[in-house]
């Protein structure tokens, strides 16, 4: 057992992070790092890590990392050669094209499109690419920003074809302590093999994270409206009066954006929900538009041009270009605009849900072995530096090999050039520079913080390893449940808020904090599914005041240096939601589902 002097050093890594990130606004670059050498020297020193057990975790974070920058590059790619192409600027003049009125176009654009490409590319895209969207329509740049990123917060679970779930749940929990307990005796995942285990636990988190999200998220869309109303409407008169018109269009969003998202988490996979969401949804609030149904009577503007503060734009004037290709879109159907990502969504379906080619890109066994290397549609190693510790890359199964067959079949269906397509290759590589850097560190952090401690499955295999058999993430769960026990539910969305608010990162917060939460939950004898699941929703909500989502989208307006406006105003959604998630999450611990695993 841990003492209270040994559990306040195993915080120092995470203590660090916050101040450098959080209170000197420094990049996760610079931060993540020493970060990291503040965890090697608490493993070495306090927690009597052999260093090349150190050695052996940071690789297996490093592991990690790479299979998260996979997705995000491919995610890029797609999204680049999209712009390339003119699609992306045919999908942004649909939407315009339904209406002029800017409560409308918040609904269309910074919920289901931003939703939308949240599903497909995550990590910061969805307000980086509809901020400016906004801003060529006409809407004041910090308008545009709040929008943005209010309106696609409840896909960020998913984000990147489920990345949080897939790389943030599953992969930290697949391995001592907690596949231990997750495979237990008398659970409902007993029996069943370790990898299919987790990836059963890994959904059930994201079916009642989705939960979570349809009971608080359906109303972000009037929410999002209602914020920029009453902010950027007429500066003498704030009033939420232009709201009431658009009611009933905001809750119809939000239901039709709701319900196939929640029947795809629970009844399909992690992979999908903000994707089937945002298209089913959006599809289906296009056709109600375009029938005349929910259409407001009268067209609310924001006021004229000289009226507007001098903080609401920055060095980009409204009403521009957006982002522009500069190709020729005239001509292009919505659905070819559109068809990258359906062929994205098809392809994945395809190969998760038909068994013998999910089997077969990831079977291990079809692939050369060389050493403790595997090499095949599966790259392992195993027993790395001798410790004992594995970790593998399913490159084929991985969202990132996908994306970037879209990509591919893309460029004859757009009938792309080569500037184009090494524009789009070029642009994805000078964006993934910064996330390689900060990811490597910040997982290598985590892994060593996971793999501290003792294994309690077989310890004696590991004797000289560890001092203690908890890890230091555990000795913080411990203590920290402990500490604010049976009113734990209450704060556990708050705990993955700060994770993403200091990494910028819903993926990053539930890698480290998701072993946190399901620690705490064991201690405290309530559901881990639960629990887990209010982090899942933590880390999206979290993303509203991550100060590195912030420069991002401000930047692609040109208005770099107004993030405390933005996050002061994004508090107001942020503790809406935290406080939503926390009633839920006590109800559900202690009244509604109290034997839940």
């Amino acid at each position: 057992m841990t003492t209270i002097v040994e559990v306040a050093v195993a915080s120092l890594p995470l203590l660090l992070a916050g101040v450098l990130l959080v209170g000197f606004l420094w990049p996760a670059t610079r931060a993540m790092p020493l970060a990291w050498i503040v965890a090697l020297l608490v493993g070495f020193f306090v927690w009597q890590n052999n260093p090349t057990w150190l050695a052996a975790a940071s690789i297996t974070g490093a592991i990690t990392a790479i299979t998260i920058l996979f997705i995000v590059f491919g995610a890029l790619v797609l999204l680049y050669t999209m712009m390339q192409a003119g699609a992306l600027d045919r999908i942004n003049q649909g939407f315009a094209a339904i209406s002029e009125d800017r409560r409308v176009q918040i609904v269309l654009l910074a919920f289901f499109l931003a939703t939308f490409i949240e599903g497909a590319a995550g990590f910061g895209t969805p307000a980086a690419v509809v901020a400016p969207l906004l801003l060529g329509l006409g809407f004041p740049a910090l308008a545009a920003v709040v929008a943005a990123i209010i309106g696609h917060i409840i896909a960020v679970t998913y984000g990147a074809v489920g990345t949080p779930i897939v790389i943030g749940i599953r992969n930290p929990l697949d391995g001592p302590p907690f596949i231990d307990q997750i495979t237990a005796e008398g659970g409902p995942y007993a029996g069943m093999e370790e990898a299919a285990a987790v990836t059963a636990f890994s959904n059930d988190v994201a079916a009642w994270a989705a939960t979570y999200h349809t009971l608080i998220g359906f109303v972000m869309p009037l929410f999002a409206v209602g914020m920029i109303v009453y902010f950027f409407g007429d500066p003498d008169d704030r009033s939420l009066e232009p709201v009431k018109e658009v009611v009933p269009l905001c809750l119809f969003a939000g239901i039709a954006f709701a319900i196939p998202y929640w029947v795809s988490a629970w009844f399909i996979t992690a992979e999908f929900p903000a994707l089937i969401g945002s298209m089913v949804g959006g599809a289906v609030t296009l056709a109600v538009l375009r029938s005349g149904y929910l259409l407001p009577d009268d067209e609310w503007e924001f006021p004229d041009r000289d009226r507007w503060p001098d903080h609401w734009v920055g060095s980009i004037e409204p009403g521009g270009e957006g982002i522009n290709s500069g190709a020729d879109n005239g001509n292009m159907s919505l659905l070819k605009a559109w068809s990258p990502y359906v062929i994205l969504v098809v392809l994945l379906v395809i190969t998760r849900a038909v068994d013998p080619i999910s089997a077969a890109i990831n079977d291990a066994s079809l692939g050369v072995q060389v050493g403790d290397f595997t090499l095949g549609v599966v790259l392992a190693w195993e027993n790395i530096l001798g410790t004992g510790l594995d970790d593998s890359i399913g490159w084929v199964n991985v969202p990132g090999f996908w994306l970037i067959v879209s990509a591919l079949i893309a460029i004859p269906l757009f009938g792309m050039n080569g500037s184009q397509v090494s524009a789009a290759w070029a642009e994805a590589g000078r964006k993934i520079v910064s996330p390689f850097i900060a990811l490597v560190f910040v997982i290598a952090m985590v892994e060593v913080m996971l793999s501290s401690g003792l294994p309690a499955a077989n310890p004696e295999a590991f004797a000289g390893t560890a001092a203690f058999e908890q890890s230091m993430i555990e000795a913080l769960a411990v203590f920290t449940a402990g500490a604010i026990g049976q009113a734990y539910p209450a704060i556990a969305a708050l705990i993955g808020a700060l994770g993403a608010a200091m990494a910028g990162s819903n993926t990053v917060s539930n890698i480290t904090f998701g072993g946190f939460q399901f620690t705490a939950a064991r201690e405290l004898g309530i559901s881990t599914q639960i629990i887990v699941g209010a982090q899942a929703v933590g880390g999206a909500i979290g993303n509203l005041v991550a100060i590195h989502n912030l420069v991002a989208a401000l930047a692609t307006v040109g208005l770099v240096g107004q993030e405390g406006r933005v996050m002061r105003l994004n508090l107001i959604p942020l503790l809406y939601y935290a406080l939503g998630v926390g009633v839920l999450c006590l109800l559900f611990s202690y009244v509604l589902f109290p034997t839940l695993f």
